[in-house]
């Protein structure tokens, strides 16, 4: 079941920002794709496609600060726009959610401490510690307020290191964490050192099936991002509720390739 009926904001002429928490309440798997180019156009022919959600892609993404607003704004209302920071810093994290972005994606969080920095960096007081100053995340929405961000907006973390999985438990407990977001390659890269066939290989998935019950034990939403429909599928049978099925460079780069293999034959 897919996010595909109900929506929320307010812009008139365009798609309505998708209440992702609506969804997964609902059971409903959300699907996105990630920006990696430095373009508010790309980022706006990506949303424009119909995914659930958007997420820019500060942390690998090629582009600063002003591209990622530039591409928050071009998402707009199509889609749900969130970002990955670059790493668990509070200024990052804040000046994405001031930037417009209804969540964030930590990476990198080991431990609970790690967790709790995020979840409070995320959330206004008295649960948070998140400085007012919603620049842009106000427009629009006349019901914004402390309270009203504090219950919508989306904090991931992160779950991509071996360190992570053995205290995946007390970190998903974290007050204010809503999604624990595997990373295959990196949670591969951990274990292993390697690169061979991330989050499919007998030791992966094990490491995984770990996060998943933990997510399950304390009301967690499990999300991902892979390159692909069929990693897509997998992911989604194992109750993955937000699923990156691609990026926008790798979508460029492979249909280029397809096309032209496809031409010369």
């Amino acid at each position: 079941m897919y996010g595909t009926d109900d929506t929320t904001g307010s812009d008139a002429g365009a798609m309505r920002r998708r209440d992702l928490r609506k969804d997964w309440a609902a059971g409903r798997a959300t699907l996105g794709c990630m920006l990696m180019i430095p373009s508010g156009f790309s980022a706006e022919l990506v949303a424009s496609a119909g995914f659930d959600f958007v997420v820019v892609d500060w942390q690998h993404g090629l582009f600063g600060y002003e591209g990622m607003l530039s591409m928050v704004q071009a998402i707009g209302n199509r889609a749900t726009p969130i970002v990955r920071v670059s790493w668990n810093d509070p200024s990052l994290i804040m000046r994405a959610l001031d930037a417009g972005a209804d969540g964030v994606i930590v990476p990198m969080v080991n431990s609970p401490a790690e967790a709790k920095a995020a979840a409070q960096a995320c959330r206004y007081a008295p649960v948070g510690h998140r400085s007012w100053g919603p620049t842009r995340s106000a427009l629009g929405v006349p019901s914004f307020g402390p309270q009203h961000d504090n219950d919508r907006v989306i904090c991931a973390v992160m779950i991509e290191t071996v360190t992570a999985v053995e205290q995946v438990e007390e970190i998903l407990a974290v007050p204010g964490v809503d999604m624990a977001f595997v990373g295959p390659a990196d949670l591969s890269l951990s274990r292993s050192g390697g690169l061979e066939a991330p989050g499919q290989t007998p030791a992966d998935r094990a490491l995984i099936e770990k996060v998943m019950a933990a997510a399950e034990r304390n009301a967690v939403v499990l999300g991902t991002a892979v390159t692909g429909a069929e990693a897509a599928r997998s992911f989604l049978e194992r109750g993955f509720r937000f699923i990156a099925v691609h990026n926008d460079a790798g979508l460029l780069a492979t249909t280029a390739r397809e096309i032209l293999l496809a031409t010369r034959q």
